[in-house]
C-alpha cells in the first residue's frame, strides 16, 4: 500500500477505530488470562490513540477548504442515515481523545496490574476500549440518531467503569447517581434534536446547519435551553455537577483521568456544535447566560476544591472550575457574535477550545499522579500522606508540572488559554454601549480570583501530599510507580509543556475550525514574531511569549553559580538539623494540615460553606488534662442539601401517592388509556 494512502486521515482513523474494537475483543477473549488481556487490550488502545492523533493533526493541517469533510461511513438506508464524517470541529476533539487515550493506555499497562487477583483486568480493558471508541464516534457522528446511540453507549460504558469496584457502597451510589443524571441530560438532548427535526424534516447534521434562522424565537430559545441542560449535565456545570465529585473519586484512576480529560469534554463539543453551527446568530441573553454559568461554576468549583482533603475529589471539583473557564470563553464568543464582532468571537472561541485541550492534558496528568499515590499509599486522604517527594520523586515532579499548569502559571499551557480568555473578556468592554458590557470586566475579575484560588489549592495539594514527613505507615512505605505508569505521565507532561511553549504552532490549526463555526480565520490576525510572541487582535491588546519567558529563565539559571564562584567559593558548608523551636524533634503531628491550610478561606466564605465542627475530648483524671482530642470539621455542599435532597424527598412522596393509581382494575386502566389518547389528539390538533 503506498505511503500517501496510509497517511490519509480516513485510513488512519479507520485503523484507530478498528484498534479500539480489537482491544475490547481481546480483553474479553483473554479475560481469564489477566496479564495477556492487560497487554493486548491497553496496547491496542495506545496504538489506536497514536493513529487517531495523527489522523486529526493531518486533517487540520491539510484542510484547504474550511468546511471540508471526510465521509467515513456512508448511509445505511434512505430512512435512517447512520453517517460518520470528519470535519474541523470533530478533528479537534478527536485530537483530544486520541492524545489523552494514548497517555492513559500506556499508564494503564502498569496501573491495571494492581487489580491482579482482585478484579477482572480483561473486563476493565474491554470497557476502557469501548469508552474510547464510543467517545470517538460521538465526535464523528453526522446524524442525530447515530449521535444519540453513541452518546448512550458512551454513558453506559462509563457507568460500568465507574462501578468497576462495585463491592463498595460508595461506588454503587456514585454509579447510580451518574446513571440518573446522564439520562436526564440525554432526555433533554432528544427533545432538542426533535425541535430541530420539526424545522428541517431530517436528522442529518448537514440539514441542521444554521437551522436556527428558520425557527421561531420560542422554539429556538427552547432548543438552546435544552441543549444547555443536556450537554451541561455531561460537562458538569453548576448546579448539574453533583455526579462529578461523586463518580470521579471511586472510579479507577485511569478511568477518572479519562472521564475528566475526555468524557466531560463531550458536553463542550455538543454545546459548541449546536450553539455555533446549528442555532445561528444568538440573542444576547444566550451569551450572558453561558458566561454567567461559566463564572459561577469556575468560582464555586475552586472554592469547594479548597475544602477537600480527598485528593481525587479535590481534582474532581477542579474539573468543574475549568469547565466554567471554558464556558466563559464560549459565552463571550456568543456575545461577540450577537454584536457582529467576528474576530473577537473567534478569539474567545479559540480561548475556550484551547483551554479544553489544555485542561484535558493537565487534569489527566494530575489524576494519573493521584492514581500513582493511591496505588502505593492505599488512601485518598491527604492528611495521611506527606513525605512522598523523597519516595516518589518522578511522580512528584510530574504532579508539580500539572499543578503549575492548572494554576495558570507561565510558561505552561494553562497560562496561555487563560491569558487568551482574559484578552477576549477585556476587549469586550468596548463592543457595546449597554450595561451588559459590565459582564466582561466582572468575568475577568472572577477569572483572576479563580486563578489565585487555584494556585492556593495546589500549594495545599502538593505540599500536604508530597512534602514534610509521612503521616501514616503506608506513606512511609511508599515507593515509586511502575515504569509504564511514569511513561504515561511523561507523555502528558510533554503535552503540557509543548502546548504552553509553542501555542502559535498549534493555534494555526484552529483556522478551519473558526472558519467552519464563525466564518472567520484568526491566525493571520495574531501578531507572531519569530514564533515567540502571541498578540491580541486589537491594537491595545496584550502580548505574551511563553517561550521567551522560558528562555529568559534559562539565561538566569547560571547567575547563582556565578555569584557563588565570585563570593562564596571558599566558604564552608554546614549541614544541620531543621530548626524545631527548641523541641526535642519534629514529628508529623506538628506539620501543617490540609484543614489548617484551608481554614482562612473557609472563614472568609463561611456564608457559602456553613462550616461546623465537632470536638471530642477524653480525660484521665482531671478535666484540665485531655488524654485524646478528636476534631472534625464539615462544610455544607449547598446544592446537594438545599436543592437535590429536598427534590429527592418530594419525588419519593409524589411517587408513593401516584402508586395509588395502580388499583388493579382493568376498567381503570382502560380509562387511563382513553384519557391519554384524548389528550394526545388534542395536543396534535
Amino acid at each position: 500500500m503506498p505511503s500517501d494512502i496510509i497517511l490519509q486521515p480516513a485510513t488512519l482513523l479507520t485503523l484507530s477505530l478498528c484498534g479500539y474494537v480489537g482491544g475490547a475483543v481481546a480483553g474479553l477473549l483473554f479475560a481469564r488470562h489477566a496479564k495477556l488481556a492487560n497487554l493486548l487490550s491497553f496496547s491496542a488502545a495506545a496504538l489506536s490513540g497514536v493513529s487517531g492523533l495523527f489522523a486529526a493533526l493531518v486533517f487540520l493541517a491539510s484542510a484547504a477548504a474550511p468546511l471540508r469533510q471526510i465521509e467515513l461511513v456512508p448511509p445505511l438506508n434512505p430512512f435512517v442515515q447512520f453517517t460518520a464524517r470528519l470535519d474541523a470541529l470533530g478533528a479537534f476533539f478527536l485530537a483530544i481523545v486520541s492524545l489523552i487515550g494514548f497517555g492513559l493506555s500506556v499508564y494503564s499497562l502498569g496501573y491495571a496490574k494492581g487489580f491482579l487477583g482482585r478484579k477482572n483486568i480483561g473486563v476493565l480493558g474491554a470497557f476502557f476500549n469501548m469508552l474510547l471508541l464510543a467517545t470517538t464516534l460521538v465526535f464523528l457522528a453526522d446524524n442525530a440518531f447515530f449521535f444519540l446511540i453513541t452518546w448512550e453507549i458512551m454513558a453506559l460504558t462509563a457507568y460500568c467503569l465507574v462501578s468497576f469496584e462495585h463491592e463498595r457502597d460508595e461506588t454503587r451510589k456514585a454509579g447510580v447517581l451518574y446513571f440518573v443524571m446522564s439520562h436526564i441530560g440525554t432526555g433533554c438532548l432528544i427533545l432538542g434534536f426533535l425541535l430541530l427535526f420539526q424545522t428541517s424534516g431530517s436528522y442529518g447534521f448537514d440539514t441542521f446547519h444554521s437551522i436556527g434562522g428558520q425557527m421561531s424565537a420560542s422554539r429556538r430559545n427552547a432548543a438552546f435551553l435544552l441543549f444547555l441542560v443536556g450537554f451541561g449535565t455531561k460537562a458538569g456545570i453548576v448546579p448539574l455537577h453533583i455526579w462529578l465529585p461523586a463518580a470521579h473519586p471511586v472510579a479507577p484512576s485511569n478511568v477518572s483521568a479519562l472521564m475528566s480529560g475526555v468524557l466531560i469534554k463531550t458536553g463542550i463539543y455538543g454545546m459548541t456544535r449546536t450553539f455555533f453551527e446549528f442555532l445561528g446568530t444568538p440573542p444576547n441573553w444566550w451569551g450572558v447566560t453561558v458566561l454567567t454559568i461559566g463564572t459561577i461554576s469556575a468560582v464555586l468549583g475552586v472554592l469547594y476544591a479548597l475544602m477537600e482533603h480527598d485528593l481525587k475529589r479535590l481534582l474532581a471539583y477542579h474539573s468543574i472550575e475549568n469547565i466554567g473557564i471554558i464556558l466563559m470563553g464560549l459565552g463571550a464568543a456568543l456575545m461577540f457574535l450577537h454584536t457582529g464582532h467576528g474576530l473577537l468571537a473567534s478569539l474567545a472561541l479559540i480561548a475556550g477550545l484551547y483551554h479544553t485541550i489544555n485542561h484535558a492534558a493537565f487534569k489527566a496528568l494530575l489524576f494519573l499522579g493521584a492514581g500513582a499515590v493511591l496505588h502505593t499509599t492505599h488512601t485518598r486522604n491527604m492528611e495521611e500522606m506527606g513525605g512522598l517527594a523523597k519516595r516518589m520523586p518522578t511522580t512528584s515532579f510530574f504532579f508539580l508540572i500539572g499543578a503549575v499548569a492548572i494554576s495558570a502559571l507561565p510558561p505552561l499551557n494553562g497560562f496561555v488559554s487563560e491569558w487568551l480568555t482574559y484578552q477576549s473578556l477585556l476587549q469586550g468592554f468596548g463592543t457595546t454601549e449597554s450595561l451588559i458590557r459590565l459582564m466582561f470586566p466582572l468575568g475577568g475579575a472572577m477569572l483572576a480570583l479563580t486563578s489565585a484560588l487555584a494556585a492556593a489549592c495546589f500549594v495545599k495539594a502538593f505540599g500536604i501530599t508530597f512534602l514534610a514527613q509521612p503521616r501514616s505507615h503506608h506513606a512511609r512505605q511508599a515507593h515509586e510507580a511502575a515504569p509504564t505508569m511514569l511513561i504515561g505521565q511523561a507523555i502528558l507532561t510533554a503535552a503540557c509543556v509543548f502546548l504552553g511553549l509553542f501555542p502559535t504552532v498549534f493555534l494555526k490549526l484552529f483556522d478551519p475550525l473558526t472558519e467552519q463555526l464563525i466564518g472567520q480565520q484568526i491566525s493571520s490576525q495574531l501578531t507572531v514574531v519569530n514564533g515567540l510572541v502571541l498578540s491580541g487582535i486589537a491594537p491595545n491588546g496584550g502580548t505574551v511569549s511563553t517561550l521567551g519567558i522560558s528562555l529568559i529563565a534559562l539565561c538566569l539559571v547560571p547567575l547563582p553559580l556565578v555569584l557563588w564562584l565570585l563570593f562564596a567559593r571558599g566558604s564552608k558548608t554546614r549541614i544541620g538539623a531543621t530548626w524545631d523551636c527548641g523541641l526535642k524533634s519534629l514529628t508529623p503531628q506538628m506539620e501543617y494540615t490540609a484543614t489548617g491550610f484551608s481554614k482562612p478561606i473557609r472563614m472568609i466564605f463561611k456564608t457559602l460553606f456553613r462550616p461546623r465542627r465537632e470536638v471530642q475530648r477524653e480525660y484521665d483524671f482531671s478535666p484540665h488534662f485531655a488524654r485524646t482530642i478528636r476534631f472534625e470539621a464539615h462544610v455544607e455542599e449547598i446544592f446537594e442539601t438545599r436543592i437535590y435532597r429536598p427534590m429527592r424527598i418530594g419525588i419519593l412522596r409524589l411517587s408513593r401517592r401516584i402508586r395509588a393509581l395502580q388499583a388493579g382494575s382493568i376498567q381503570a386502566y382502560l380509562i387511563y388509556i382513553f384519557v391519554t389518547l384524548l389528550l394526545l389528539l388534542l395536543f396534535a390538533l
